[in-house]
C-alpha cells in the first residue's frame, strides 16, 4: 500500500511545497534541484519521523496528490502507482545494458 503526504513550509498548510510517496520500507520524493522523481527512504523517514516538522505535512489519497504534483513540480505528473512500484523494485537505481 502506497501513502501520499504533501509538505508544507509552514504550520498553515496553505500551499504544499513538496510530495513524497512511501511503502513501508520505500519512498520517493521530488527533488526540487534534479527536477525529477527521487528514491531516498532515509530522507522520508527523518522528515516524517522529526517532531520538528509534525504540523508541516499531511498525509493524503492519491486523488489529492495527483491534482498538487503539477504545482510542487512546475508541471511533472505524479507517476502512475505501477511505475513508482517499479522505481520501489530496484531502489531507484534500474539494471543499465551493458553495451
Amino acid at each position: 500500500m502506497l501513502s501520499y503526504f504533501l509538505l508544507y513550509r509552514t504550520r498553515e498548510q496553505t500551499s504544499p511545497t513538496g510530495l513524497f510517496v512511501k511503502s513501508v520500507e520505500h519512498a520517493i520524493l521530488w527533488d526540487h534541484r534534479e527536477k525529477a522523481w527521487v528514491y531516498d527512504p532515509e530522507l522520508v523517514a527523518r522528515y516524517l519521523d522529526s517532531v520538528d516538522n509534525i504540523d508541516r505535512y499531511r498525509k493524503v489519497d492519491r486523488q489529492t496528490a495527483e491534482q498538487a504534483a503539477p504545482q510542487i513540480t512546475g508541471g511533472e505528473r505524479l507517476p502512475d502507482e505501477e511505475t513508482i512500484r517499479w522505481i520501489f523494485q530496484w531502489r531507484g537505481e534500474p539494471p543499465q545494458d551493458d553495451f
